[in-house]
């Protein structure tokens, strides 16, 4: 399976691209059942909201390191019918960067905070930006329970140190910045959707006012020539090639 011009020219343009229905339902029931599992069970290493908001909130954010967690993980994340697709935007042979996302995303009723506008590649140590996030919803994602927003094109824009915090947030309040903000766009997500987008493409989703707790996995891949910089935490996990 491969991505058509129209969708490679729309990713190269927008910074991402949604690729509706392209999980089953039956797996994405099966991956849902074992997050519940693992949430419940909370082991670590998981993300809680407090450590996000430099708060006491001790609210599930999410689980790390999920490739080492289940089989069911790990089939998703290494599926051989989307590697077309990702070599395809990488313009390279993909590789599974299991240092950053590698994730179970969680945004719990009343309790969830807002993620902040922000690119992936913030934290990220690599000597280029060929990196791409690959999303799965693994039920209804929407603006009440905190459904991704991007900015289109936003990959391709160069800024300034001073437009994001000590953080690497995107800052609100900004004239420069709030012109962007102001032409998010977002798509509502339902069971099996899947959204890849660019480690430079601008996003943030609201907390979660709804009563359901909404859960999404979420993993990167990097162009097999793009190396991580030696002595970082992009360094420190191990790879997993995906060959096409």
């Amino acid at each position: 399976m491969k991505l058509s011009e129209e969708q490679l020219a729309q990713f190269e343009r927008d910074g991402y691209i949604l690729l509706r229905g392209f999980v089953d339902k039956a797996r994405c029931e099966a991956i849902l059942a074992a997050a519940k599992e693992e949430i419940e069970a909370r082991t670590p290493p998981i993300e809680t909201e407090g450590e996000y908001t430099g708060s006491n909130n001790s609210t599930l954010r999410r689980l790390r390191q999920v490739y080492d967690r289940r089989e069911i993980f790990r089939e998703w994340m290494t599926d051989k019918e989307i590697r077309p697709m990702l070599a395809q935007v990488l313009h390279d042979t993909p590789v599974l960067t299991l240092a950053h996302h590698n994730s179970i995303m969680t945004k719990m009723p009343s309790k969830s905070t807002e993620s902040r506008w922000h690119q992936d590649r913030r934290y990220w140590h690599f000597e280029n930006d060929n990196l791409v996030s690959v999303w799965l919803a693994l039920g209804e994602e929407r603006m009440e329970n905190g459904v991704l927003e991007f900015i289109n094109g936003s990959h391709k824009l160069e800024y300034r140190p001073e437009q994001f915090d000590t953080d690497t947030s995107f800052m609100t309040g900004l004239p420069e910045n709030d012109a962007l903000i102001a032409k998010k766009v977002h798509y509502d997500l339902h069971e099996g959707d899947v959204i890849l987008f660019h480690c430079r493409t601008l996003h943030h989703a609201y907390d979660n006012q709804t009563d359901e707790p909404k859960i999404a996995f979420v993993y990167t891949v990097k162009g097999a020539s793009t190396k991580p910089i030696p002595g970082t935490r992009s360094a420190e996990y191990p790879e997993v090639v995906l060959e096409v």
